[in-house]
């Protein structure tokens, strides 16, 4: 490491050239949106979370006509038998449904995606002849997950305008999607798939007549002959003449329904018999098996798939350019009011608005953190040039990690940036340590002393510090890597991100800063004017960095540039005032920039309060810390004087972190019973019942997916009904912006969805009315008037009653009836503020919409209609994660496998019930699946009636599938168009069972006989879907937690509710039935059994690294004290955030509860991430204190009592500021984490409670080391002294 110190130091100008070509490269990858026109742009590929679906692929196999047994039995089974032997195959889910088989292959984790699917086509391609039925070819479905549907769309007519004016209909418009748009869109880079739903797909529709069959003596199968042999073309070669060649086509493709109706049948005496003298030929809707609406509307639409592993965002920017393009020669028509109508494309799903939000957040985050640690660092140096180098540190290690992620493949999302957000402590840590040491150092040195030999050995005294506090951290995420399933694929790029972060942060710490501090320290420039040159080049670096980067930043760079230039003329004896002052100043310039960009009371409050509140804060925090130091002397002697007394508050803070993890009984129920029920120990075993657990915290996406389903029964007409009218009433909610539902499926193998199943997505409207960039406007505003709430229009918007109401302040408006802009004003808030009954008199009073829960609470209130089931509460990311995972659309469920359907059915709807009776269930959400319950109409054919009129029964089926369900028979070609033509009976002979009984099957003697005589008509029931997975029938109950419980603590209860059932006997489980729990639930459990085996092998880790760092048991274990201590200091602060008492005030009327987001916090993934976060800087004190601490011993070797007290509290003195520094940087970096409220906070905070209240707790890591340290060596003492 020396060698590596003293490389950097002497050649400076390889140091300056590192950080310039460090900066470009970081600007050119960083995945935030950033206004760089002067730079290639190349940025890291961005989503808003990563994809931790299964590694799967799709079988799809159409068959089209044929019910879902039908499917089952001789698609979906053999496939599925053949596809189990492929390498790496984990387990195998399919849906059979009505004309279409889809199988899911879930591989493996290790297993490559793109071999995956050449294993499949390799298996589709050697399948022995006679597997599948004849015209059957199974596909296998697009390189892509449907978490990659990442925008959706509608094609509206509008105006120049841009107002919907329709004048379209829906297969107009469905063929302008299937032949212009969808091409056009599946040519842009990165996507896999454009899939169309909704509308009408034309086809060509042959109605034949029975009655003028049988007149001209013509059969069905004849018809179907002549149809097929009237649409073809040719080609004859060449021919040459008179030198010139020509090319022969023999026109012949169907052009329109006249060419059909000509087609000619036969003949009867040398009069043709045409198709259209036994036939009506049309143009008509062919048979669909999904549809679309839009707020009460039926629409046509399209989704855009993004190929596996492609950039999202750039994908999705790259589909809008397309859609830009061609946007123009979309048809276009004018309507009879004389207005111009063109097909519009209009998004209603678009991914990047949650990524850019989401990038937003952590952008924020990371930028009120830098300014936080500014503050920090500034006040507690209280030197101006290292202050400034600390800082730096921060934005050039943030490019290194975004030059690594670029480099090592890992995408940008909310849970990888988090990684840096979570580290900026930890990297402000090191510089702090380093530049801390080499001001003492340099402070101390001699005056002839060579400055460079002074700064390498302070930056070698503490390196190896470093070094050990780095590893520490970066082997307590090694639990994280290790970590599979899904959990894997979201956290793991977390630990790769925090892994970058520290890596850079100790390469700038050990080959930057160095060399930079000799500069800035004790470089000495000669003469005034180069000095004057360089300080006013500072002032020119910071213009050109407030207009190209960051304005605040340049200012910074300036005001420094200012201070030195003027620093000449400042007297000796005043310049150290000047100093604080000015640092003081620039502390208070920052503190205004983070007030303006972190707004932690909101905009509403006003620039000042803000600037008060952050102010405050910061400055009562750093106040704590300041007496700290203080009086840390004082506290540090009475430890070391009653050092039996003070361990029992560490003692004290592990046995009440236990109890909060696990439960005050688990940790104590070896006590008698007696003290168990006395009063004070059973308050507590109240009051420390334990954590709940879950996977994940859910992401709030900005809509949500309601996700009901009508009766098996429903028609594909009834279901739209009900689709259309839920949409109608939801769109009526003044928080929902747009509301458009998918029934069935839309045209691709990633949608195996019955017509039984909504889908609407809603997406509701942002809180506050913000610009393009997501910033909220602010308005002219009138606090001391009252007004009924309107509005951004000026509408008057109703209470939950119906009726309009009056709230305090008016805003100003035009005309018009619009919001008048003010940059002094205020924000508006888009959803409904509370019903004060004092404004409106005999009213009720009314809380408002203050979250999105209430907003989906509206929803579902509106969306309740007869003969629909109950939805949870999904967004539409996590649905198509929850069914990618566990197939079902629900994050927990029941999966019950069985010997038919039927038993299936019994038994879900019996547990049904009774988890409707679990106290933390919500029994309006509790479904099971209705398997059997599609009517069948099923035609049995008599085998002897057949026979007596010579008909085999293959003629017969022929006949019922092309009289009844109409036959493709051949497929037409106009230009870039295709069409179908179908033959079938006319509608009116095949609607009812009388007249399926009249269809005439033709017999080898001429004769034409009725169905009825040849079959019998039964009604049957039937399923509309079967399931199964690895070969076994499968059906699914679905159900949801009430507010205020935990997913796995909800499983666990019905679990063991259904398991006292079983063992009571009023659970009979049929014979060849199981049932297993499965959902998210799942990837928890996983979770939690690695990390029983994982985590204790990480802290014996961690644990051996300090044992190398120090050499000996005792030092190693009372630094690893300080892990244990901050473990238990983080599980109080979840317990906190549990506690309703817990920050309830309000500060200039902001209330500290709703800031902080206060509120029950379950043990998910996100928090264990957040505990590895702690594990590993929570020793970083220790070491620092027991370093030095070894350091004085070993120089000093005190021979007395006395002595060694002295000699802790010299060392406690001396590492007492940069140790103070570390937890302070650490714990002001993550506020503004802890206040964030945008997208993507949702994992971010449940990440950063632990780390805080953990380094909140670690303060006292800086007298347990010395405490400990100094009993260990009084007792050596004591042992030398009995043994001399």
């Amino acid at each position: 490491m020396d060698r590596f110190l003293r490389f950097f130091l002497e050649r400076k100008i390889v140091v300056a050239l590192l950080v310039l070509s460090v900066g470009i490269w970081g600007l050119m990858v960083a995945p935030f949106v950033w206004e760089l026109d002067w730079l290639p742009r190349d940025p890291v590929p961005v989503d808003a979370i990563p994809d931790i679906g299964e590694n799967q692929q799709v079988v799809f196999s159409e068959w089209m006509g044929r019910s879902p047994q039908d499917v089952e039995d001789q698609i979906t089974y053999p496939l599925t038998v053949s596809l189990l032997g492929v390498p790496g195959v984990k387990t195998i889910r399919s849906f059979s449904m009505f004309g279409f088989s889809s199988v899911y292959v879930i591989f493996d984790e290790e297993v490559e995606f793109y071999w995956s699917r050449s294993r499949i086509l390799e298996k589709l391609n050697s399948l022995p002849t006679g597997t599948l039925p004849e015209g059957v070819q199974p596909a296998l479905g697009p390189d892509a997950t449907a978490l990659g549907q990442v925008f959706w769309y509608t094609l509206e007519g509008r105006d120049e305008q841009g107002e919907v004016t329709g004048g379209w209909d829906l297969h107009e418009l469905r063929s302008v999607q299937d032949w212009q748009v969808r091409y056009a869109l599946l040519g842009v880079e990165g996507v896999s798939e454009v899939a169309s739903v909704g509308g009408f797909v034309q086809e060509y529709q042959i109605d034949v007549d029975p009655d003028a069959m049988r007149a001209h003596g013509v059969g069905i199968d004849q018809v179907f002959a002549a149809v097929r042999m009237a649409n073809r073309d040719v080609g004859a070669r060449t021919i040459e003449i008179n030198r010139a060649e020509y090319v022969i086509r023999g026109i012949g493709f169907v052009e329109e329904p006249g060419d059909l109706e000509k087609a000619v049948i036969g003949a009867r005496d040398g009069v043709p018999i045409y198709v259209g003298n036994v036939a009506r030929v049309s143009m008509g809707p062919a048979l669909r098996r999904g549809a679309l609406d839009r707020e009460g509307a039926e629409v046509v639409g399209g989704v855009v798939v993004v190929r596996y592993g492609e950039n999202p965002l750039a994908t999705i920017e790259r589909v809008k350019e397309k859609i830009a393009e061609i946007a123009p020669g979309l048809p276009k028509r004018e309507l009879a009011d004389g207005r111009v109508s063109q097909v519009a494309i209009a998004p209603f799903y678009d991914r990047t608005g949650l990524i850019h939000e989401t990038l937003g957040t952590l952008e924020t985050a990371l930028t009120d953190e830098i300014l936080v640690t500014t503050i920090v660092v500034l006040l507690m140096v209280l030197h101006l040039r290292s202050s400034v180098l600390i800082a730096g540190l921060l934005p050039l290690a943030v490019l290194i990690c975004f030059i690594a992620m670029k480099l090592f493949g890992v995408d940008a999302n909310v849970v990888a940036l988090s990684g840096i957000a979570i580290a900026i402590g930890t990297i402000v840590d090191m510089g702090v340590v380093i530049c801390e040491n080499i001001l003492g150092h340099l402070q101390r040195a001699e005056e002839g002393e060579s400055r460079l030999e002074v700064v390498f050995r302070a930056a070698s005294e503490v390196g190896s510090a470093v070094l050990t506090a780095v590893a520490t951290t970066v082997i307590g995420f090694l639990p994280v890597f290790t970590m599979e399933g899904a959990e894997g694929k979201l956290f793991r790029p977390l630990a790769f991100t925090k892994t970058f972060a520290l890596i850079a942060a100790v390469l700038l710490s050990l080959a930057v800063l160095p060399a930079l501090a000799h500069l800035l320290f004790a470089g000495k420039v000669k003469g005034v004017w180069l000095r004057r040159l360089l300080h006013g080049g500072l002032v020119i670096v910071g213009l050109v960095v407030a207009f190209s980067i960051k304005w605040w930043a340049g200012l910074l760079l300036m005001g420094m540039g200012g201070y030195y230039l003027a620093e000449g003329w400042i007297p000796e004896r005043g310049r150290r005032w000047a100093t604080h002052a000015t640092i003081g100043a620039v502390a208070l310039v920052v503190a205004g920039f983070l007030a303006a960009h972190w707004l932690p009371l909101g905009p509403e409050r006003g620039l000042a309060r803000n600037f008060l509140f952050a102010g405050g804060l910061i400055g009562g925090l750093m106040l704590f810390f300041y007496l700290f130091q203080r009086f840390y002397e004082r506290i540090l002697s009475w430890c070391l004087e009653h050092k039996m007394l003070f361990m029992s508050l560490p003692l004290l803070i592990l046995l009440t972190g236990t109890s909060v993890w696990v439960g005050f009984d688990r940790v104590f129920g070896w006590l008698p019973r007696s003290v168990r029920v006395w009063g004070p120990v059973s308050e507590l075993a109240h009051a420390f019942p334990g954590l709940g657990k879950e996977f994940m915290p859910p992401l709030d996406e900005g809509s949500f997916l309601l996700m009901p389903t009508t009766m098996p029964h429903a028609s594909i007409g009834e279901a739209l009904d009900v689709l259309q009218k839920q949409d109608m009433a939801i769109a009526q909610i003044p928080e929902v912006e747009s509301a458009v539902g998918k029934l069935g499926r839309a045209e691709t193998p990633l949608d195996p969805a019955p017509v039984s199943m909504i889908e609407t997505v809603i997406n509701y409207r942002s809180e506050y009315l913000v610009d393009g960039d997501g910033r909220r406007r602010t308005f002219g505003f009138e606090p001391d008037e009252d007004d009924f709430f309107r509005d951004e229009e000026g509408r008057k918007l109703p209470a939950l009653d119906g009726e309009p109401y009056v709230v305090r302040g008016r805003f100003e408006r035009d005309e018009r009836g619009g919001l008048v802009e003010d940059a002094d004003g205020q924000p508006f808030r888009l959803w409904r503020p509370a019903l004060d009954p004092a404004l409106n008199a005999g009213r009720k009073g009314w809380d408002g919409v203050r979250q999105p829960d209430d907003i989906w609470e509206m929803i579902v209130r509106a969306a309740e209609i007869p003969g629909t089931t109950s939805a949870p509460r999904l967004q539409p990311i996590a649905a198509r994660i929850v069914m990618l995972q566990s197939g079902m659309r629900a994050p927990m469920g029941i999966k019950v496998k069985g010997p038919d359907l039927e038993t299936i059915e019994q038994f879900g709807l019996r547990l049904e019930q009774l988890l409707k009776e679990v106290p933390s269930v919500e029994g309006t959400a509790v479904n099971a699946d209705r398997i059997v319950g599609k009517p069948y109409l099923e035609i049995r054919i008599d085998r002897e009636a057949i026979a007596r009129y010579g008909i085999m029964l293959q003629k017969v089926q022929d006949v019922i599938e092309v009289a009844i369900g109409g036959r493709r028979v051949t497929t037409t070609v106009e230009g870039r168009e295709r069409y179908p033509v179908r033959v079938r009976y006319m509608r009116e002979l095949r609607d009812s069972i009388e007249s399926l009984e009249q269809i005439l099957v033709p017999a080898p003697g001429g004769a034409q006989i009725p169905l009825g005589q040849l079959a019998r008509i039964e009604y049957a029931r039937g399923p509309q879907a079967i399931k199964s997975e690895d070969t076994f029938l499968i059906g699914y109950v679905l159900f949801d937690k009430k507010k205020g419980y935990a997913e796995v603590d909800v499983v666990e209860q019905c679990r063991d509710y259904l398991q006292a059932k079983v063992e009571s006997g009023e659970l009979d489980l049929p014979t060849g039935v199981s049932y297993a729990f499965a959902g998210s639930y799942e990837n928890q459990q996983r979770a939690q059994k690695r990390l029983r085996v994982v985590l204790p092998l990480a802290l014996f880790a961690i644990f051996l690294i300090l044992y190398f760092q120090f050499g000996d048991a005792p030092t190693t274990l009372l630094v690893f004290s300080g892990i244990a201590v901050a473990w238990a200091g983080g599980f109080l602060m979840l317990w906190l955030y549990g506690q309703a008492w817990f920050l309830d005030f309000s500060v200039m009327g902001t209330s500290m509860r709703e800031l902080f987001q206060i509120g029950p916090v379950n043990l998910s993934v996100a928090v264990w991430v957040g505990f590895l976060a702690l594990f590993g800087i929570a020793s970083d004190d220790g070491v620092i204190m027991a370093t030095y601490l070894r350091q004085i011993f070993g120089e000093r070797r005190p021979g007395s009592r006395e002595e060694i007290r002295r000699a802790t509290l010299e060392a406690g003195l001396r590492r007492v500021r940069p140790c103070l520094m570390t937890v302070a940087t650490t714990i002001l970096a993550l506020i503004p984490v802890l206040t964030s409220s945008g997208r993507g906070a949702d994992i971010m905070v449940p990440m950063a409670i632990p780390t805080f209240g953990g380094m909140a707790i670690a303060v006292i890591t800086i007298l347990i080391v010395p405490v400990l340290y100094c009993a260990i060596e009084e007792w050596k003492l004591m042992f030398r002294t009995a043994r001399d």
